[in-house]
C-alpha cells in the first residue's frame, strides 16, 4: 500500500504533513490513509456518487475533492458510526464474518477524521470554518489493564531455561523494569546501550532515554558475551535470531506466550503489552510518582499513564482505613 499513488492530492497532502513534519511513523500514516479512504468510500455512496449497490471496499476515492470534502455535515459522519457499530465486517477474511467494531476502533476513526479536517482548517487553509469541531468520539469502557504481580513476575523471570535463554531473559527483564514496547524492544540496537542508560526510539520517532538497574545491565551483560560479533545481516540489532537476523516483534510475542506457559501463567491472560502493565504498576506501588513514570513509558500526554493510578493503590487502602467508620462492625445478637 502506497498512498503517495492511491491517495487523491487533498488526503496525500494531509498525510505527508504528519509523516514528514509532525513525524508520525509509517503505521500510523498508513492508518490514516485507511481510515480515510472507508469513510470516503462511504461519503460516495451517501452522496449518490456510487450506486447503493455498489462494493464499498472496491469504490475508488482518487477523485475526492474540496467540493466533497466541504460538503460531509456531522450527521453524515454520525451517520457513518452508525453503519460502523451495525454493519461493517469486524474481520474482513473470516470465515463466518462478524458485523460492528468495537467502539475503540470507531475512536481511532473518528480521531482521523477529526484530525484531517482540522488540518484543512489551521494547516492547509482550504476551510474557513470546522464542521467536525463539535464531533463527538463514542464513548469507551474504561477497563484497568491486566498485570503480573510480584511473584508471579519472578516466577516468569526464574523459569527462562534452555535455548536461548539469555536472550530471552534479558528481553523479559527489560520488559518488566522499563516497561518498553514490544516495537521498541525490536528495534533496539547496540549503540542504544549506553552504560547504565538505553536510548530508545518510541513512537512518532520519540527519543528518550531509561536508566538502567543492575538487573537490567547484568542481563544485557550475558546476553552480549553470547551474542558475540554475529554476522547478522543488521550487524547494530540488539536482539538477533538464531539465524542471526534481528528479531521480530512477531518473534518476540511468540517468545513471551511461550515462557509464560513454561511459568505456569495464563499464556491467555497475559501478552508483550501485559509485561509493559506490569513494570508500569510495580514502579508506582513502590513509589514512583505518576509524572515520572510517563517519562519512563514515553507517553505524550498523563492522562494515558494515570490509568495505573487505579490498580491496586496503596493510598486507597490508606485513605479506607483512614475513615473513622471503618472499624465500626455490626454487634452480635445476645442470645
Amino acid at each position: 500500500m502506497d498512498y503517495h499513488t492511491e491517495a487523491p492530492p487533498i488526503l496525500r497532502d494531509f498525510l505527508t504533513y504528519h509523516e514528514t513534519i509532525q513525524g508520525h511513523s509509517q503505521k500510523t500514516v498508513d492508518e490514516y490513509f485507511l481510515d480515510l479512504r472507508t469513510f470516503f468510500r462511504y461519503i460516495k455512496i451517501e452522496k449518490g456518487l456510487e450506486p447503493r449497490s455498489a462494493e464499498l471496499d472496491e469504490i475508488p476515492i482518487d477523485d475526492v475533492d474540496l467540493e466533497l470534502v466541504r460538503s460531509v455535515t456531522l450527521s453524515d459522519v454520525y451517520a457513518y458510526m452508525r453503519y460502523l457499530s451495525r454493519d461493517r465486517v469486524k474481520h474482513a477474511n473470516a470465515a463466518t464474518p462478524e458485523y460492528g467494531l468495537s467502539a475503540s476502533a470507531r475512536a481511532r476513526k473518528i480521531a482521523s477524521i477529526r484530525s484531517f479536517y482540522k488540518y484543512l482548517t489551521n494547516k492547509a487553509k482550504v476551510l474557513s470554518e470546522n464542521p467536525m469541531q463539535d464531533l463527538d468520539s463514542p464513548r469507551l469502557k474504561k477497563t484497568l489493564p491486566k498485570y503480573l504481580n510480584l511473584e508471579e513476575s519472578i516466577r516468569l523471570l526464574e523459569s527462562v531455561n534452555g535455548a536461548n535463554k539469555e536472550r530471552d531473559y534479558c528481553i523479559l527483564t527489560l520488559f518488566l523494569n522499563c516497561g518498553l514496547r514490544i516495537s521498541e524492544l525490536a528495534g533496539l540496537n547496540l549503540t542504544d546501550v549506553r552504560g547504565d542508560q538505553l536510548r530508545i526510539l518510541g513512537k512518532g520517532n520519540k527519543e528518550r532515554i531509561v536508566y538502567l538497574n543492575d538487573a537490567c545491565q547484568s542481563a544485557i551483560q550475558d546476553w552480549l558475551e553470547v551474542r558475540g560479533n554475529s554476522a547478522t545481516i543488521d550487524k547494530n540489532a540488539l536482539f538477533i535470531t538464531r539465524r542471526h537476523t534481528r528479531i521480530t516483534t512477531d518473534a518476540i510475542h511468540y517468545m513471551v506466550k511461550k515462557r509464560l506457559l513454561a511459568a505456569g501463567l495464563d499464556a491467555s491472560q497475559y501478552s508483550s503489552h501485559k509485561l509493559r502493565h506490569t513494570a508500569a504498576t510495580l514502579m508506582l506501588q513502590n513509589g514512583v510518582d505518576v509524572r515520572t513514570l510517563q517519562e519512563v513509558l514515553g507517553h505524550d500526554h498523563l492522562n494515558t499513564t494515570q490509568i495505573y493510578t487505579h490498580v491496586d493503590n496503596e493510598d486507597l487502602r490508606t485513605a479506607a482505613r483512614a475513615n473513622p467508620l471503618s472499624k465500626v462492625k455490626r454487634k452480635s445478637e445476645k442470645a
